[in-house]
């Protein structure tokens, strides 16, 4: 297949319309409501200042962050669900009138998103008990992987309108979700193992990066089209592909089948990350660090690191736990690769249009760091300092006793369910006969990333600095 007959996947648009928003012009002040990425902020950050104050003032939200309990007959399951739902309605409202709100301010038509997104909520619910279950470790049906499953079953064999894609807001809910976990994830880790997840992030992105892009030149491909597949394999998946294809003036179905590559091999990634994670028996923080620097995407990350950090919970041969994989992924993806978007699109930026075009007065805006840096991780810095100021007025005990149960849990409650909503709608926007429509190439150069990627960042994660991964404190 030629570089100029591939088909576009609509799939791949569809879960992350990001690509809309990059082709239009800077939005200046209008960016801080009309972009997901600000949203994000605003909701996830209101969450934990809501929750702050509250626990300042001798209260709690954990009433309204409800979640499952453990179960292990169908009528324990149901009479927890009946007892409690007020609250899940209660819940329910909350998330509603907040994610409409958003999308409204975002252009999006709520008649859509509202009847989608109810879809979403009540089967999340059901996502959730089924990983309350008390037998559920022991079959892998971990709510992020039921939720992925449950949602390709759904969207590969039923089938849904496409107007219900509107509610399947993929990026907006991980989104919200990192904002959150910041509020977990004490800033004082950040500052110490910061440097070493970008340290290692930057030599996996490099090498990643030029492996795709000269397999690419290899097969015959246009070289912008291989930046932005090598960009999708090194820097940031979905994003760092729509950023890299504006920033190199790629064709118009550049963006879309780097994104179909992205896609299908983070799905892929959800399930053999954990499973040879487990095979290994490796820790839970070292399992994290791997799957962060070897998945493509941040949403089918948390998914792979958060079901390995539940295994390890309830297996005893798996040393760690889940805030150790959630953490050292979230070091390693956010805060090593993340962040490094920009500076990729401005310096491949720079390459396209003084080395592969030449035309004069096209110069690159040192702006373009600023636009194309994933704004959501400011929100996730100041949830992560805000937390902190606050435990360091208590001792350790004090904070496990006091703080974590009445503050930390219910952000953490709150922030799963962001999480289920997200992978459940990755779920129901990945149709396969799209997926297949990018053509070989591609997928060649890509794969060959692929393999160079996972191997070296498990020598990286297990071997060089797995000492870092294996002894993140909990304790901040």
């Amino acid at each position: 297949m030629s570089k100029d007959s591939v088909t576009l996947p609509p799939t791949a648009e569809a879960w992350d319309e990001e690509a809309d928003d990059l082709k239009k012009p800077k939005m200046g002040w209008k960016e801080l409501w009309l972009k997901e990425d600000w949203w994000a902020i605003w909701v996830g950050l209101g969450i934990v200042i809501v929750a702050t104050l509250f626990f300042l003032n001798g209260s709690t939200i954990k009433w309204i962050a409800i979640k499952p309990a453990g179960w292990e007959t169908v009528g324990q399951a149901v009479s927890h669900f009946v007892g409690h739902l007020p609250q899940y309605l209660a819940m329910f409202v909350m998330w509603l009138v907040v994610f409409s709100i958003a999308v409204s301010a975002m252009g999006y038509k709520l008649s859509e998103y509202i009847p989608s997104f109810i879809f979403v909520f009540v089967f999340s619910v059901i996502i959730f008990y089924i990983g309350a279950w008390k037998y559920a470790h022991h079959y892998n049906l971990e709510p992020p992987l039921v939720a992925l499953a449950l949602g390709m079953l759904i969207s590969n064999t039923i089938g849904l309108p496409r107007w219900m894609d509107t509610g399947f807001r993929v990026e907006f809910y991980i989104k919200i979700g990192i904002v959150l976990l910041g509020a977990t994830l004490p800033f004082t880790l950040i500052i110490w193992a910061g440097p070493v997840a970008i340290v290692q992030a930057s030599i996996v992105s490099i090498v990643t990066f030029l492996t795709i892009y000269f397999a690419a030149k290899k097969l015959g491909l246009d070289r912008r089209l291989g930046a932005t597949l090598g960009a999708g394999g090194a820097v940031c998946g979905v994003s760092g592909a729509i950023a890299i294809a504006g920033a190199v003036g790629a064709k118009k179905e550049h963006a879309p089948i780097a994104i179909t590559m992205v896609i299908l091999w983070a799905i892929i990634m959800i399930f053999f990350l954990p499973l040879a994670s487990r095979a290994l028996g490796l820790h839970a923080g070292v399992a994290g660090a791997w799957i962060g620097t070897s998945e493509f995407a941040d949403a089918a990350g948390f998914a792979a690191a958060q079901a390995y950090g539940q295994l390890a919970e309830s297996l005893p041969e798996i040393p760690g736990t889940e805030d150790d994989a959630v953490w050292a992924f979230t070091l390693m993806k956010v805060v090593g690769r993340d962040i490094w978007i920009g500076i990729w699109a401005f310096v491949l930026a720079l390459i396209s249009t003084m080395a592969w075009e030449r035309k004069e007065g096209q110069k690159p805006d040192p702006a373009e760091i600023w636009w194309r840096f994933p704004k959501f991780v400011i929100g996730f810095v100041l949830a992560s300092v805000i937390m902190t100021l606050i435990a360091q007025n208590y001792s350790f005990a004090d904070y496990n006793k006091i703080v974590k149960p009445e503050l930390v849990s219910p952000i953490k409650t709150l922030r799963t369910w962001a999480f289920i909503f997200c992978f459940f709608s990755i779920g129901l926007t990945t149709r396969f006969r799209e997926l297949a429509s990018a053509g070989t190439k591609p997928f060649t150069a890509f794969t060959t990333g692929v393999v160079v990627n996972v191997i070296l960042g498990f020598i990286l994660s297990v071997l060089v600095f797995a000492s870092y991964w294996s002894n993140l404190n909990p304790g901040g």
